[in-house]
């Protein structure tokens, strides 16, 4: 199998035993294993985190390499920072607080390598405190006409699972800035650009969830932020007025929602989204 390398980042609100644990999955448990990982510190990190990096790159050595920025510059410019600095054609993703499963990459270079894609993801599972609570499963649509359907109107790629052509990601522009919706804003572009999408219809990965993950989804703030994103894609003509204006009305009334009701919203969205998968 080819070559690939791992792109994290990590910023000062980590957890250093979430950092460790998604080291451990995405090195001790693989079947393939990484050539590369390559981590940018997002600014100063404190000494615990410090520690345990420190930690792993004694054990790794010129496996893990360390991108540091003097200040905190936001999640996608310090990926985009990071893309750079990896020696890859194929570069998968990881967050810092996520559990890979043992056969992700493995399952994803076979893809890669045998069908003309450019971007291969998976389902993901959310978890709450302990990884066998398993809360949701986020499904996306498996072909690349289904996902670009889909992403006129949501997400279509789980971004912690993804595995990507280091070129494409790059004709495409790159990560940019779009606050909470750095990855959403890329897929769009590598769509227009010709790229070719695919998800694998099963988990390969476990996230951290639950309620303070559907707090960080909703409220004034980030509401504001999917209204610039969705005014981006009506701009590039990604979707037609029609659509922003649903997305608008359908989107917000959910982020304004009290936290206590976001969390029944995504059930039921995901309920639908199953439904609509298997049909």
């Amino acid at each position: 199998m080819k070559a690939f390398s791992v792109l994290m980042s990590i910023y000062f609100r980590e957890k250093s035993d979430y950092f460790n644990r998604a080291m451990q999955s995405i090195w001790d448990e693989q079947t393939v294993k990484p050539n590369e990982i390559v981590l940018v510190k997002d600014g100063q990190l404190g000494e615990e985190l410090d520690n345990v990096i420190d930690i792993w790159k004694g054990k790794l050595h010129n496996i893990l390499k360390i991108i540091p920025l003097r200040n905190n510059v936001g999640l996608g410019d310090a990926l985009n920072i990071g893309l750079n600095y990896c020696s890859n054609e194929f570069v998968a993703r990881m967050d810092t607080d996520d559990i890979s499963l043992p056969n992700r990459f493995e399952k994803q270079l076979e893809v890669l390598e045998n069908l003309n894609i450019d971007i291969c993801s998976s389902w993901v599972s959310e978890f709450e405190d302990f990884e066998d609570n398993i809360k949701a499963i986020r499904m996306v649509p498996e072909l690349h006409y289904n996902i670009v359907k889909y992403a006129k109107f949501r997400n279509p790629v789980n971004h912690p699972a993804v595995m990507m052509k280091k070129s494409s990601v790059l004709k495409a522009g790159g990560y940019k800035k779009m606050i909470f919706f750095e990855d959403y804003y890329l897929w769009v572009r590598m769509i227009l650009s010709g790229a070719i999408f695919y998800n694998i219809q099963e988990v390969l990965v476990n996230m951290r969830g639950g309620k303070e993950q559907y707090r960080r989804r909703s409220g004034l703030k980030y509401a504001i932020n999917e209204f610039y994103a969705q005014k981006e894609f009506l701009k590039l003509g990604f979707i037609s007025r029609f659509e922003f204006i649903r997305n608008l009305i359908f989107r917000t009334s959910i982020r304004l929602m009290p936290h206590s009701l976001v969390g029944v919203a995504y059930r039921t969205l995901r309920k639908t989204k199953s439904n609509i998968l298997r049909n």
